[in-house]
């Protein structure tokens, strides 16, 4: 006897929730997640699926069978190969988990407080405890651009995962300058 396993479900465009919904109301135990994005300047935030069109899903198929799972409204089915739903490793989710954790608690809400001119610390990479300044949100999930001054004063564009910053306090000298407080 295996017990309840980790699987992905395919829903139909934009209707995660409603299959999210489905799935908790049969009792499921299921993985759901979502970030905050930005879709386009000037307007709000909004909460999107990170893979959007699946949710993971725990259970027994080997007490409940696929049905329940394929016939709720709104999905496509198991991601299967050979017809045979492909299992996720309970390490994979617990990872998922985290970085979506990260993602939403530092680097997602972050994200999107930051503008070009912040001052932001590194926290984490070959750079990490250098400062630099926050240029610009990349396309693509939690990536941003920021630069870094060297010690010849040169600055170097640097591409890093959101989750890598930490927005410093800062504050302007009489010069218009940026130092931490």
């Amino acid at each position: 006897m295996m017990g309840p396993r980790w699987y992905v479900l395919r829903s139909k465009p934009r209707r995660e929730e409603i299959v999210w919904q489905q799935l908790l109301a049969r009792h499921f135990e299921t993985f759901f997640p979502r970030i905050y994005v930005q879709l386009s300047r000037g307007r709000p935030a909004r909460v999107k699926p990170y893979f959007p069109g699946y949710l993971f899903v725990r259970a027994d198929l080997e007490r409940t069978g696929i049905a329940p799972l394929q016939w709720i409204p709104h999905t496509i089915g198991l991601v299967s190969f050979d017809g045979i739903p492909a299992e996720v490793p309970d390490t994979l989710i617990a990872a998922l988990k985290q970085h979506v954790h990260e993602v939403s608690s530092a680097g997602s809400e972050l994200l999107y407080k930051l503008k070009a001119g912040d001052l932001v610390e590194i926290k984490d990479g070959p750079f990490a405890g250098y400062e630099a300044i926050f240029d610009t949100r990349l396309s693509g999930r939690d990536r941003v651009r920021v630069l870094l001054q060297l010690l010849n004063d040169r600055v170097v564009p640097l591409e890093l995962d959101a989750t890598a910053l930490k927005q410093k306090t800062t504050v302007t000298n009489g010069n218009g300058y940026p130092y931490r407080r």
